[in-house]
């Protein structure tokens, strides 16, 4: 897992995805994270959209990130005695002392690693590091084949002020890889700063999903059972869905 989220995106992380994310899946792993009594872990935690909240309610949560740049904003955010809990980790081979009682990955994380191979070790990691009767939840688009199809050029996605007068605008671009279910994304940043435009451009691939190819991966994992809902208010799949929900148990 290469496509670290470099610096400047990390920057504006928090700016755009706060707008577009939090009133989609926001308050869904809070409750998750709030009926939870024991250890909690963020796989990949970023700069805390979710974890920051869940400290300031008292969560005994832990967030583990491969991106330095992601983690950088998060340490900024958080108290000198928090910072313990997060680490720069990679969600196949990370290690703790303890083991929890949920692990959450939001936002597509999963869909981060490319690989069959990849994808099941990171499920069995994952479960070797909960508790008995501990669970894995994690998202992932449903996909559009419209788009899968032609893609999507130059989209405007987000556009607004950073600092007072100051504009920012981020574009996406969307190639498909259909036989190796792969969709190239590209971003792209314009915002003001130092009386001038600056770019900056960040190219990563994402991993699409089936319904089946994920009941397939979850049934090959170590995991006893689990379920899949179409959204995060736990309806089942159906034509409208846009997400999958997917509950893992051990």
């Amino acid at each position: 897992m290469t496509y670290l989220y470099p610096k400047n995106f990390a920057r504006f992380y928090d700016l755009i995805y706060h707008q577009q994310r939090d009133g989609v899946d926001n308050d869904f792993f809070q409750q998750e994270i709030s009926r939870t009594k024991g250890k909690i872990l963020e796989v990949g935690v970023g700069t805390g959209r979710l974890f920051a909240g869940a400290i300031r309610e008292g969560a005994d949560i832990y967030g583990i990130d491969i991106s330095q740049n992601m983690l950088d904003v998060l340490n900024a955010k958080l108290p000198e005695e928090q910072r313990k809990r997060i680490s720069l980790q990679n969600m196949t081979d990370f290690s703790f002392d303890f083991k929890f009682d949920l692990i959450i990955a939001p936002f597509r994380v999963m869909m981060h690693l490319l690989e069959k191979e990849e994808q099941i070790r990171a499920l069995n990691h994952i479960c070797a590091q909960l508790n008995e009767n501990g669970r894995f939840i994690f998202d992932a688009f449903v996909p559009d084949l419209n788009q899968l199809i032609h893609g999507i050029n130059n989209y405007t996605d987000f556009k607004g002020e950073y600092d007072k007068g100051k504009k920012i605008k981020r574009m996406v671009s969307t190639k498909p890889d259909l036989i190796n279910q792969l969709i190239h994304v590209k971003f792209t940043l314009e915002w003001d700063e130092d009386n001038e435009v600056k770019h900056d451009e960040w190219d990563t691939p994402l991993r699409f999903f089936f319904r089946y190819e994920l009941e397939h991966l979850m049934e090959r994992s170590n995991f006893g059972r689990y379920k899949i809902f179409g959204d995060y208010q736990g309806n089942a799949l159906n034509q409208q869905s846009k997400d999958f929900i997917i509950t893992g148990y051990k």
